[in-house]
């Protein structure tokens, strides 16, 4: 995993620091929010795509059980006729959701490697070995929540950066560079704290794991809501609904805790610009409406094959 976040990382982090200079005020986590949002429109595509197959595959169904009804037991039988079925429908079920999911998670890892390693990725001109001698440093500070991730480690030196000066092997224009991001959230906080370090006070910080939980538990509920209004047989299974609702937004405000809040900020950033495509993506691309529409396109093109064959036997008399 921590492979993939390195190398995905590489363009995210040019794209990240690009940003930084151009239209990021200077301010890393407004670039965070802003790659984040560039990010979830390249997504858009994907997602319109998973939206069709879904719609494609809830019109199949009662096809595909009246397959499993007619062939019960026949297990052969029901994959030949569940393969002739798909050749028809010109259905694929790979493309219906598994390649735009490959694709969200491939830009996802290169966001999240962007974030987490903004020394290699971000800033340019700082060698691997400094930043070798840099984490070793930071991770004998002696504070415990730096020594959970070793992939936290080049956020954690840029929010320790005062207190590694002077390591031998480190040039000044390495610490220069690496104190001039401007690395604070609007001066409430810095971006490498984490809320878990400030576990028993009253702590501005703590805004980023509640903003999580409601952006990301909002993002659950409407997607619930809408998949049930399409496809009434969810209701059915309170497990895998109460899992969207429920399980998610809390391992989000676990993670966001225990983890920097500049991934805090990518994770609530991420939360809202999903739930804004998906809400404006499902206003364009209705369930309802694409499976009506795709019943439609079945009808034609069943009633033009029907005058296609008329028209032959026609002609041959």
């Amino acid at each position: 995993m921590t492979a993939l976040y390195e190398i995905l990382g590489v363009p995210f982090g040019f794209l990240l620091r690009i940003i930084y200079d151009t239209v990021g005020f200077q301010n890393y986590a407004v670039s965070i929010v802003l790659l984040t949002l560039f990010a979830r429109l390249l997504m858009i595509p994907t997602t319109i795509s998973q939206q069709k197959g879904m719609a494609k595959t809830q019109r199949i169904q009662p096809k595909l059980r009246r397959i499993q009804t007619k062939f019960a037991g026949d297990q052969r039988k029901i994959q030949e006729e569940t393969s002739a079925l798909y050749e028809r429908e010109g259905y694929n079920p790979m493309s219906a959701g598994c390649a735009p999911m490959a694709f969200q998670f491939i830009l996802l890892f290169g966001l999240i490697g962007a974030i987490y390693y903004p020394l290699s990725h971000f800033l340019s001109g700082i060698s691997d070995a400094e930043i070798k001698l840099l984490a070793d440093a930071v991770a004998k500070l002696g504070d415990s929540a730096m020594s959970k991730s070793t992939h936290l480690s080049e956020l954690l030196i840029i929010q320790n950066i005062d207190k590694l000066q002077g390591i031998p092997g480190v040039s000044q224009a390495t610490y220069d560079a690496i104190a001039g991001i401007n690395f604070d959230f609007f001066g409430l906080f810095s971006l490498g704290d984490i809320p878990w370090a400030h576990k028993g006070e009253f702590h501005i910080i703590w805004i980023i794991p509640v903003l999580s939980f409601l952006s990301s538990f909002a993002t659950g509920l409407y997607s619930q809501i809408k998949q049930k209004q399409s496809n009434p047989a969810m209701a059915s299974n309170p497990m895998m609904t109460g899992c969207m609702t429920i399980f998610m937004p809390l391992f989000s405000l676990y993670f966001v805790i225990n983890y920097p809040a500049g991934i805090g900020i990518y994770w609530i950033a991420s939360s809202i610009f999903g739930f804004l495509t998906t809400v404006v993506i499902s206003h364009f691309y209705n369930p309802k409406k694409m499976i009506a529409r795709l019943m439609i396109d079945e009808t034609v093109a069943r009633r033009s094959k029907e005058n296609n064959t008329k028209q032959i036997a026609a002609n041959k008399e």
